[in-house]
């Protein structure tokens, strides 16, 4: 009755109407109760997708049960006390309407074997914090803002369940994608699609990636001959949308991945008309690695009665705790010896990112390092045949060292980076926790140097904070700094030092709950 009735229907009563559909999870006390299973979605042919909404043991689109996805809890039927536990463990808080208990193995998740295969094979043994957590929900087809540091594993943690999101949908790829994700840099977007078509191969998803700096020719055939999932920067798919190349009629699932990002970029206003273009009965999910007052308000705009994730501390900037941070208080004359000091010392090989705050010394630098040490250069003036020949030499170790401007410092998801030197101190500290946070990711450990100088004195305070929060030694010179807001000791410099894992989130404190984002129901201009 629903479908036919769908376009005689006001949209605040239609989105009552899809609420009502219920599904059976666990409950905090871990007995079973009935609670919401998350909007019903809209298809691009004006019917709805039951299928999240099947009763247990029932098929849905893609023959999976609902008792497979987002009914076991922790592990298979665990306690409401060792939920708890595992999200004080690993730092979780959740905030929402009977948020579903975290799939701790891979073996709860329900997911197929082919999917669980790939997963195996790439080297996972269990799931990362944010996975655990926000598979249950978006399996529930809710929406999702997760707060998360970088290398927390959350890309996996949205493609997954899109990938059960497209068997249910079962659209015609040639007329537009069901899944989109806008990423800030090209960079993360090809990453995106790399894990998306690794990790999707079973399925035999498409998936196209849409950015700027390169031919819109290639991009707009890989379109014509459909694709499932579009990865896209901001830019370059308002000016897909503007030749009329692509429609997002069909989409159903969207992601916005590092948004904080995003907006610091200034693309708001070419999201918010991509928005337009995006079905308003839909599932959104949001990740971010900071939470100031910007993000929530465009998370207020586009998302509806979300669950929100957070892994760590989100009323602080936060660095990671795996990342063994040494400040070096020196002047800018001598950066130049410590840096080879320092390149001499470690193991040969070692991947390592040499972070400067301009183009010219980017290039500088890297002639001066390259025919001992094999360092290569990547800015914003690079093309991006020139950009993607560069990373793949660093990625496969023919090129271990990476000199970059911060177009490298976000997005960049490259496996065993072991050190990262921030020859130039950036211009805020949410950059610098960005640049260390290219190494230690997704288990590992990792090293940072940093120099600082008499010209970098305005950041004391903050790297004070940053290090204090992290476990690490403060240099007394930094201490000095701070307390007289400026100018350099002349007493004997010296290193700083600590570490071990941890999380990182924003400046400012979460709103789900606490006067952040209302139950609303969402107008078609969000």
């Amino acid at each position: 009755m629903l479908p036919s009735t769908r376009g005689l229907l006001p949209l605040h009563i239609w989105d009552r109407l899809c609420r009502r559909s219920q599904l059976q999870c666990l409950g905090n006390n871990g007995a079973s109760k009935t609670v919401l299973g998350g909007r019903n979605q809209q298809s691009a042919r004006g019917g709805l997708d039951h299928s999240h909404n099947v009763p247990n043991g029932s098929a849905g689109y893609g023959g999976s049960s609902a008792r497979a996805y987002g009914s076991s809890g922790v592990g298979s039927g665990s306690s409401a006390e060792s939920c708890d536990s595992y999200r004080r463990r690993h730092e979780i808080t959740v905030t929402g309407d009977e948020v579903p208990p975290p799939f701790t193995s891979f073996e709860a998740t329900g997911f197929s074997p082919e999917i669980l295969r790939e997963v195996h094979q790439a080297g996972f043994s269990v799931p990362t914090p944010i996975q655990a957590q926000s598979w249950p929900v978006a399996l529930q087809s809710r929406d999702i803002v997760a707060i998360a540091k970088t290398g927390s594993g959350k890309t996996l943690g949205y493609l997954i369940p899109c990938f059960i999101h497209l068997k249910r949908r079962r659209n015609n790829s040639q007329l537009g994608p069901t899944v989109l994700v806008l990423s800030p840099t090209r960079e993360l977007a090809t990453q995106i699609q790399a894990e998306a078509v690794k990790f999707g191969k079973s399925s035999k998803i498409n998936c196209t990636c849409l950015y700027g700096g390169a031919p819109k020719g290639p991009q707009l055939r890989e379109l014509d001959r459909g694709a499932d999932i579009v990865v896209a920067t901001p830019g370059r798919l308002n000016d897909i949308l503007e030749m009329r190349r692509v429609s997002l009629h069909q989409v159903s699932y969207l992601v916005l991945d590092e948004a904080d990002r995003m907006l610091d970029m200034g693309f708001e206003p070419q999201i918010r008309k991509i928005m337009k273009e995006v079905p308003a009965l839909r599932q959104t999910l949001m990740y971010t690695a900071t939470w100031p007052k910007e993000v929530r308000k465009i998370a207020g705009d586009l998302l509806v009665n979300p669950v929100q994730v957070n892994i760590g501390n989100v009323d602080e900037l936060v660095a990671n705790k795996a990342i063994t941070q040494y400040v070096v208080v020196l002047s800018p004359m001598e950066k130049h010896r410590r840096l080879e000091q320092i390149l001499l010392s470690q193991e040969s090989g070692s991947r390592i990112i040499i972070f400067c705050s301009t183009k010219k010394m980017c290039d500088q630098l890297a002639r001066n390092l390259s025919r001992q040490f094999g360092a290569s250069a990547i800015h914003g003036d690079k093309s991006q045949g020139e950009r993607d020949y560069v990373l793949n030499q660093f990625r496969s170790g023919r090129s271990p060292m990476l000199v970059a401007t911060d177009v490298a410092s976000r997005g960049l998801d490259i496996k065993d980076i072991r050190v990262v030197i921030n020859y130039d101190f950036p211009t805020g500290i949410e950059d610098y926790v960005h640049r260390i946070g290219r190494t230690g990711r997704a288990g590992a450990t990792g090293v940072a140097y940093t120099f600082f100088s008499d010209q970098d004195a305005k950041h004391a305070s903050d790297l004070i904070k940053v290090l204090e929060g992290a476990n690490q030694n403060v240099p007394g010179e930094i201490r000095d700094m701070a307390s007289r807001g400026g100018g350099m000791s002349r007493s004997r410099r010296q290193w700083g030092s600590g570490g071990r894992d941890g999380g990182r989130g924003g400046r400012y404190n979460s709103g789900y709950g606490r006067g952040g984002i209302r139950s609303r129901s969402r107008s078609p201009q969000s």
